[in-house]
């Protein structure tokens, strides 16, 4: 029986997320009740009357920190929401704290990840979130790669694409998604081609598409795309 993925982002800036929600098969996705994806200002968790999330690290240094307090206050609230009552926090539910210096993500995870009921993903900005969200409260902290971005918003957009695109009835035919998989749950990526056969930047220089392509003998189409493709996605 599918159940559908719940995507909750938490994040200060939620107008971020507008136009990703309302375009292409992530539009798709939602319309035909394959995912839910919900975005969380959490300042709604705050409880002074400034909605106060962020204050100055202990120790000294540049910067403001998201405090602990009204994260753990968010992240219990939405675990409730995909639970029966009175349950306590399920094995298919994950909390995905962004940060540098987290487990760099990949297909296999996006694979893993692809079979959870929900996923919520806290999205740090400013210098940081309070370590104690990393140590007490997130199930796994991501990276999406080796570079420091200003927050976690697109890192959860990039794992929400991801993963929603595995989802069976989400692509328009299935062998699209088939066909690249690999053995390992990565992804296999080869080099295309399509028309013309030959593009002429300029006059005397000839780009080509090479003859294997144009063969029609698959067999042999197939052996040069595990030659010169690459797998992705792999430990």
């Amino acid at each position: 029986m599918f159940i559908m993925i719940t995507f909750d982002i938490i994040t200060i800036f939620p107008n971020i997320h507008d136009s990703f929600l309302k375009e292409s098969f992530i539009k798709k996705a939602q319309e035909k009740k394959l995912i839910k994806i919900r975005v969380h200002n959490l300042r709604k968790w705050a409880k002074d009357r400034h909605q106060t999330v962020d204050d100055r690290p202990f120790g000294g240094g540049l910067g403001m920190v998201l405090k602990v307090g009204p994260i753990f206050k968010a992240v219990a609230a939405l675990e409730k929401t995909c639970l029966p009552a009175g349950r306590a926090r399920d094995k298919r539910q994950k909390i995905i704290l962004f940060t540098p210096r987290g487990k760099k993500f990949n297909q296999q995870l996006a694979y893993q990840f692809s079979k959870l009921n929900q996923i919520i993903m806290i999205c740090g900005r400013y210098e940081g979130v309070d370590e104690r969200v990393a140590k007490h409260i997130a199930g796994i902290e991501l990276s999406i790669g080796d570079y420091d971005l200003m927050g976690g918003d697109l890192p959860a957009q990039v794992v929400i694409e991801t993963i929603t695109r595995l989802i069976p009835g989400v692509l328009g035919k299935p062998q699209f998604l088939k066909e690249r998989i690999t053995k390992e749950r990565g992804f296999k990526e080869s080099p295309q081609y399509t028309r013309p056969e030959i593009f002429e930047p300029k006059k005397g220089k000839k780009w080509k598409v090479p003859k294997v392509l144009l063969s029609g003998n698959h067999k042999k189409i197939e052996e040069w795309r595990n030659k010169y493709g690459k797998a992705i996605g792999k430990e």
